[in-house]
């Protein structure tokens, strides 16, 4: 059993707009159940229905797409009692920290956003108010990106080249909230699989359902058939060779099959197969990998109270961890209990000053550093040097959650403390565990 300090959290998101297709299998769904399944990685997936209704408008969809990604997460091998399993919209506190982002956010870093330059270069293009049509909540979009990595402290978040963004807008947001507000979030590092290339739909497109361009994971078997004949290939006749480059029958074969099997549909390129040929083995080829997950999607479909069971309990696993986070944050923006306002402080400077507070930094070695001080600046705890800022978070983070375990967990990490200082420490850090419950 990996230590705390060496588990690593994933967070992975799908936006419930459409129906599941082999572009999200391959480039995401496939990837994180199997991340899911190593020792030392803690998983949190969730179905991104409030990012849904900036894209959509229509209620029976986001439904229906609810559904069919989550009976889809679970056919592919997702195991709800190992991993943190949630839908959006379960957890109130996600739209709450959107908002304490948006504050500490300034509107230029949202300008650069990719989404929203687009919509406005298609507005200038067809002549229209670079605004026209642009809703806050795409504007927003990354803010609320943010949350829901920020939420649960992930360190990393599998996604393509194109979502690097925000990945690196979401570190923006946490750093600028920890810099006025104490060290409160680890800031996430985006995980690309160089294996894992965008699949080309039907017409050689990246496979999205913006194009219509999409195979359905779980489509029938027959439809899967029909659905690869209609690929577009070029004109050239059995027994001419053919080139593996751009060809999206060629990609997509190659997102499913091992080294060996595409070095032999490569040399059948070279030796001129028949692009009827090559689509009969691609169809195989993934028929052979999705069919056992097709019986399984198509139970879970026809049993969808099982499946609302399976999010509600994991909206439940996530708020234990939510519920206490959020309430750190709120006391540490200044939304306190009136009761609890320290006495003989005049000034909103002096009640700051009143608790231990955390401090992260870099030194010249390069290796960053924390320490923890009391109310008067007295040195309670430092640490020895961290590799990055990620892992002194991290420590910071136990230390913040469970005093007494993380201390004596995290003893080779910090400098020697005698029985005086050791207890002072514990008393300190549990004081900002109260006032973190507040």
């Amino acid at each position: 059993m990996p230590s705390p300090a060496t588990v690593t959290r994933f967070l992975t998101g799908i936006t419930t707009t459409g129906t599941p297709h082999l572009g999200n299998y391959v480039g995401s769904v496939r990837h994180s159940v199997r991340f899911s399944q190593r020792p030392d990685v803690q998983s949190y997936y969730f179905l991104a229905d409030y990012h849904a209704l900036i894209k959509c408008d229509e209620p029976a969809r986001i439904q229906r797409s609810t559904l069919e990604i989550a009976a889809t997460w679970l056919a592919c091998g997702l195991d709800p009692e190992r991993v943190t399993f949630y839908r959006q919209s379960d957890i109130p506190e996600i739209p709450e920290l959107t908002w304490f982002l948006s504050c500490v956010t300034g509107k230029g870093v949202l300008n650069r956003a990719h989404a929203y330059k687009a919509a406005v270069d298609r507005n200038s293009a067809a002549g229209h108010e670079p605004d026209a049509d642009v809703t806050v909540g795409l504007f927003m979009y990354p803010a609320l990106m943010a949350a829901d990595i920020l939420m649960f402290n992930a360190h990393k978040v599998p996604v393509g080249r194109d979502q690097v963004q925000h990945i690196e807008m979401a570190r923006d947001m946490g750093n600028s909230f920890n810099h006025l507000y104490g060290e409160h979030f680890t800031l996430p590092e985006a995980e690309i699989d160089e294996a894992v290339a965008l699949l080309p739909g039907l017409d050689g497109r990246k496979m999205s359902k913006s194009y219509g361009n999409t195979i359905p994971l779980f489509t029938p078997r027959a439809q899967l058939q029909k659905l690869i004949g209609s690929i577009t290939t070029d004109s050239r006749a059995p027994g001419e060779p053919k080139d593996t480059e751009g060809s999206a029958l060629f990609q997509i074969y190659q997102a499913f099959a091992d080294a060996a099997e595409t070095e032999a549909l490569r040399k059948a390129y070279a030796e001129g197969i028949a692009w009827g040929d090559a689509k009969q083995l691609l169809f195989e080829r993934i028929d052979r990998e999705i069919a056992p997950l097709r019986a399984r999607y198509e139970a879970l479909m026809a049993d969808p109270a099982q499946i609302e069971r399976i999010l509600l309990a994991g909206a439940e696993k996530a708020r234990a961890l939510s519920r206490p986070f959020m309430a750190r944050l709120r006391h540490a923006v200044g939304l306190r209990n009136l009761a609890d306002q320290p006495a003989g402080t005049g000034t909103p400077k002096a009640a700051k000053a009143a608790r231990p507070s955390f401090k992260q930094y870099r030194e010249k070695d390069g290796r960053f550093y924390f320490k923890l001080q009391d109310a008067k600046g007295t040195l309670l705890l430092q640490s020895r040097g961290f590799a990055s800022p990620q892992d002194a978070g991290r420590a910071i983070g136990q230390l913040q959650q469970q005093p007494a375990a993380a201390l004596e967990a995290l003893v080779s990490q910090l400098e020697p403390l005698d029985n005086a200082a050791l207890r002072a420490a514990i008393e300190a850090l549990e004081n900002l565990a109260q006032a973190s419950g507040e």
